[in-house]
């Protein structure tokens, strides 16, 4: 890869604006049924609205937010076509859902009456000619718990009128074998319900509010990146990110994510993100000078400082090493520097500044550019990786260690290389 287009590569990487992603898959499938339709209409609106319309625009509305999110989705029905109940809810059992969700729209012979509540069945409200299954019986809780989440979602997004939960034997809701509701939007039959069942806005509002409350009960799984690496730690999205991209592996199912890393991990997971640049053929010239000033970096003033790949060679870098070639590779081109004693020391601890300055050389190789301001107080403007602390820092790709120092001296952990690398992967 030529310097010219890696650098137009990277610079694409790092400032084009990130497109959101869905969240983690995990084991979690929704079925949504759309009331009524085909031969029956449901509920007609005092505006003329069919309520089967309603329900199939609204749904479609939560699938579409809920797959976007990562989820499993799955309808009872994807046209305008008739389903028995019981269709309904064999067509449910047949796909083994974690729950169900049916939506309608209301109606009353007052007209008054407006606003959205959601039906569950509850045992501790039997009805004796309508006798539930075994599962929902149980599952009253679940159900009840589920039917709670998605009315206040759907209220506060919406902006209705809160109904409340109405325990009840309608059949989907207690014929079942997962957690199951019947939300009810709105009332057609009141005039100003049924203008804003008729209002695009106001259907997307309250499918947001319905898939945040199913969001709310079942939340995704997200898998954690290894072993030792659990949900709640803080680089888990970078480490699995790099991982899924092979940026980065771990040791027998482990990461070690606290553990120092090396120069030679570092420079590896250069190569592997980036591809860094081919040195030049012998007896050419490399780009840039591999000598860096600073105690930290370098050992001094001087440095290896080949002319080709083949003049590169350090006392501790064997051609055994496991990670030899890319080392030869980034000290030929100048990205990475070796020591006056005639080291490289590729399994050493890198630094936060090291690992500055690194990133720098390869997203902007030769630049000559010195701080000019001070950004934080452990970083002076005459420390040698000055420049590039402050430089990636305006750019969004490094974190200071505190809102006010950096710790430049500090070794970096392998779950700090993860976050910083991550933020340059779209």
């Amino acid at each position: 890869m030529g310097t010219k287009k890696m650098i137009t590569g990277l610079l694409i990487l790092v400032f084009a604006v990130a497109q959101p992603a869905p969240a983690w898959a995990g084991a979690a499938k929704i079925v949504l049924d759309a009331g009524h339709g085909g031969s029956d209409p449901g509920a007609v609106g005092v505006n003329g609205l069919y309520e089967k319309t309603v329900n199939f625009d609204v749904v479609n509305r939560v699938k579409a937010i809920l797959e976007g999110r990562g989820y499993e989705v799955a309808l009872t029905r994807d046209s305008d076509i008739y389903l028995s109940l019981a269709q309904r809810v064999a067509i449910t059992n047949s796909l083994a859902p974690d729950l169900f969700v049916s939506v309608h729209a209301n109606a009353h012979t007052n007209p008054s009456i407006n606003g959205s509540l959601v039906l569950y069945y509850d045992k501790d409200y039997p009805q004796a000619d309508y006798p539930p299954s075994d599962a929902m019986a149980a599952l009253t809780p679940e159900s009840k718990r589920l039917a709670q989440l998605v009315q206040d979602a759907m209220v506060k997004s919406a902006g209705t009128v809160d109904r409340g939960l109405v325990p009840s034997a309608v059949y989907v809701a207690r014929m079942g074998s997962v957690p199951s509701i019947l939300v009810e939007t709105a009332f057609l039959s009141n005039a100003g319900d049924a203008a804003n069942l008729a209002d695009a806005d106001f259907r997307q509002k309250l499918a947001a509010g319905i898939a945040v409350g199913i969001e709310a009960y079942k939340p995704l799984e997200k898998p954690g990146a290894f072993a030792d690496v659990s949900l709640s730690h803080w680089a888990n999205e970078a480490i699995l990110k790099l991982k899924n991209k092979g940026i980065l592996e771990g040791e027998a199912g482990k990461y070690y994510p606290e553990r120092a890393l090396t120069r030679a991990e570092f420079v590896t997971m250069l190569e592997r993100q980036f591809s860094l640049p081919e040195p030049a053929a012998a007896g050419g010239t490399t780009p840039g000078n591999a000598t860096v000033t600073g105690s930290t970096y370098g050992g001094g003033s001087g440095g290896s400082q080949g002319t080709s790949a083949a003049a590169v060679k350090f006392k501790d870098l064997p051609a055994s090493h496991w990670a030899y070639a890319v080392m030869q590779k980034a000290a030929s081109t100048g990205i990475l520097s070796g020591y006056e004693d005639g080291t490289i020391r590729p399994d050493k601890p890198l630094t936060r500044g090291e690992a500055a300055a690194l990133i720098d050389r390869v997203i902007w190789p030769g630049s000559s550019q010195k701080a000019t301001a001070t950004v934080f107080k452990d970083v002076p403007l005459s420390l040698w990786s000055a420049a590039s602390i402050n430089r990636l820092k305006d750019k969004g790709i490094v974190e200071g260690a505190t809102a006010t120092t950096f710790a430049p001296e500090r070794s970096m952990t392998r779950a700090e290389m993860a976050a910083l690398l991550s933020r340059l992967i779209r």
